[in-house]
């Protein structure tokens, strides 16, 4: 019989529905059924691609007898990490503190209060490599619950006062550029010269951290160390097996320190963030490797990724009915089944197929010899092949947050690569989320099944409004901007530290937890609190309100601190505090937005006004326009042509209705 989890909407938490566990999904049914059982909790935090978590599930969860004594001793509570991140957030401090690192599946277990006492990640059946096996964690949980209540009780009331004291911050000062140059330092000495990316394996795509260099060189503050780190990093990435080399798209991580062995997942964070990378470095470098590149990137987002409506899904699994890796690795006879002789010999020699492999004798391809070239219709033609095999399932719920970074992403790229489907496709998935994912004027986090569910968190308003800023960018239709403008007030009244110090995770009209936790670090994907900080600061140089900038002062001030310390993990924040210490230009160009006149002033705005610029375009006539941008009120035309206002600290040049004249202004900004 399937249990409480077959009628969620979640993937993760369908996927054990025929569980013999009787998992409740994560609410307060459960804990009542806690405190009149008075048993523990056992809370499982996992995602649906996440391979230890299937590993896992098949071991323990799917075992008969392990499920029997789960079901005597606890009440079992499955929670899919994406739909809840404050929930994973909280439990995942608790899970560091008492153990030391923390990962995914993630095993707590809680007073029915919720407090937590004991954790883990993934055990094994059997004890091995110093590992209790489940059921001995099982039993000597139960056991102390029954025998040594006081002491359990003890540890989580100090466990939950520990939680509660790590939502207190100290502000200070944003870094200023002093700071800044001594955090790419900080990222030199980090950074592996001969394999690009920092630090030792496991390697995840920097790209939060791409980003702050790219933007770096950009803006003119880099003797060529931050480009280098960016671009080499990339270059190792794409050539790497964490690229899938034939579909595109990259992998979630590699294994190794040479980007060879990905685990094998596809998320759609990881793509969107190095997207608008691989797109910002082509700007820069001119390089038609980095553009090729995002090409792919966009090309896997827009073929694999989009749901029916126009949103994107969340993730495709790490694992396929082959098993790990089978669906996108490859043998010499099975290329030579699909190609013929001289392009399967091309494609041998580029990515280096062999008999013997480099992955459970089966090769991961990545690009061993660069001078070889395969044609784009060999690709397609494995491409077309491997889609026959049994695929990873993917995970259609659609996530605010994520769809967020792929609108950003899309429009961004889309505009500088000058390919306007990828605009579109932008446009098409904003439309998605503001249209199925704000219910009663509350943006929600996850889609899924014909239903919006779980109020949206910080990153949610925050990636989304980011999302939408850059499809203004992109079209300057006022409405994106409007809609923006609405997330980031919404952002202000229910994220906010009272008291200035940057912002929660979930919204003060979030169901209660223990603490509110903040989102401070980047990961994958940038932190909320400083994702807020970015947003809110361009903001304010299109609205000029005051608002937006004290927030952002009070977000970057939070990890002021630990940002020069640990830059790799704050390269978000250190992006905004650059921008808060430099002098950004603002660009307002009045004119229609369909005469080639404005187009060609946007144009010199966008190739010159630098790295953290706003520019903002409408016809004086329409008033929706200088309301969702101030920057443009009172903005008139010049001789009845179009004309463009360069500003800098909201001081502003005369007005200019030629490009090159524009050009010459923004340099002298």
């Amino acid at each position: 019989m399937p249990n409480r989890l077959a009628h969620e909407a979640s993937l993760y938490l369908r996927q054990h529905a025929d569980n013999p566990v009787d998992w409740w999904p994560w609410g307060p049914d459960a804990f009542a059924d806690a405190r009149e059982r008075d048993v523990p909790v056992l809370l499982s935090v996992g995602y649906s691609s996440c391979h230890w978590c299937h590993v896992m599930a098949h071991e323990s969860f799917e075992d008969p007898a392990a499920a029997a004594l789960m079901n005597e001793l606890f009440t079992c509570v499955k929670v899919d990490r994406e739909e809840l991140p404050d929930v994973d957030a909280l439990y995942m401090q608790a899970t560091l503190a008492m153990v030391g690192h923390g990962g995914w599946p993630m095993t707590v277990f809680l007073t029915p209060a919720g407090e937590p006492f004991w954790a883990g990640t993934y055990f094994p059946p059997q004890p091995r490599q110093g590992m209790p096996s489940f059921t001995q964690v099982l039993e000597g949980v139960a056991e102390a619950w029954r025998e040594r209540r006081d002491q359990v009780m003890k540890q989580a009331g100090m466990l939950a006062d520990g939680l509660r004291e790590q939502s207190a911050v100290q502000v200070a000062a944003p870094p200023d550029g002093d700071a800044l140059a001594d955090a790419v330092q900080v990222l030199r000495g980090l950074y592996d010269h001969g394999n690009g990316g920092f630090g030792g394996a496991p390697k995840f795509p920097p790209s939060v951290t791409i980003d702050l260099l790219l933007r770096r060189h950009w803006a003119g503050r880099d003797d060529g160390t931050a480009l280098a780190m960016a671009t080499g990093t990339l270059d190792a990435m794409a050539t790497g097996g964490v690229f899938d080399q034939v579909g595109g798209g990259f992998h979630r991580y590699s294994v190794d320190d040479i980007w060879l062995v990905p685990h094998f997942e596809k998320m759609l964070y990881d793509n969107a963030l190095l997207l608008r990378d691989y797109a910002l470095a082509m700007r820069l470098t001119r390089e038609p490797r980095h553009g090729e590149v995002a090409e792919r990137i966009a090309g896997y987002l827009l073929r694999e990724m989009r749901v029916d409506g126009g949103g994107f899904a969340a993730a495709q699994d790490a694992d396929s009915p082959g098993g790990e890796g089978a669906f996108f690795t490859w043998t010499p006879d099975e290329v030579r089944a699909v190609l013929e002789p001289g392009d399967a010999a091309a494609v041998l020699a580029r990515f280096g197929v062999t008999d013997h492999g480099n992955f459970e004798g089966r090769t991961i391809l990545r690009v061993l010899a660069p001078d070889v070239t395969v044609r784009p219709e060999a690709l397609e033609a494995l491409y077309a092949a491997r889609a026959l095999r049994p695929a990873p399932d993917r995970d259609d719920k659609v996530i605010a947050s994520w769809n967020g970074l792929a609108i950003g992403a899309l429009a961004e790229a889309g505009t500088g690569m000058e390919r306007p489907d990828w605009v579109q496709a932008a446009r098409d998935a904003a439309r998605f989320v503001l249209d199925h994912m704000v219910v009663e004027g509350r943006l929600m986090r996850v889609h899924a099944d014909g239903r919006a569910r779980h109020l949206g968190g910080l990153d949610d308003h925050a990636d989304m409004a980011d999302g939408l800023l850059a499809l203004y960018a992109a079209d300057f239709d006022p409405a994106w901007l409007h809609h923006a403008r609405g997330l980031a007030d919404a952002m202000l009244e229910l994220f906010a530290d009272p008291d200035g110090a940057g912002f929660f995770m979930a919204g003060s009209d979030a169901p209660p937890l223990l603490a509110r936790t903040r989102d401070l670090e980047d990961h994958p994907s940038p932190a909320g609190n400083s994702q807020a900080a970015w947003l809110l600061a361009r903001l304010h140089l299109l609205t000029g309100d005051p608002r937006y900038r004290r927030a952002a002062e009070g977000a970057v001030g939070v990890v002021a601190e630990q940002a020069q310390k640990w830059p790799q993990a704050f390269a978000r924040a250190l992006a905004t505090a650059d921008l808060l210490a430099s002098r950004p230009v603002e660009v307002a160009i009045a004119g229609a937005l369909d005469d080639p006149r404005t187009a060609a002033l946007v144009d010199a705005a966008r190739s010159h006004a630098g790295p953290y610029a706003v520019v903002a375009a409408g016809d004086p006539a329409e008033a929706a326009a200088a309301d969702a941008a101030p920057l443009l009120a009172d903005r008139p035309l010049q001789h009845g042509a179009p004309a463009a206002y360069a500003c800098s600290g909201f001081a502003c040049m005369a007005p200019v209705s030629d490009p090159a004249a524009l050009i010459s202004a923004l340099h002298g900004a």
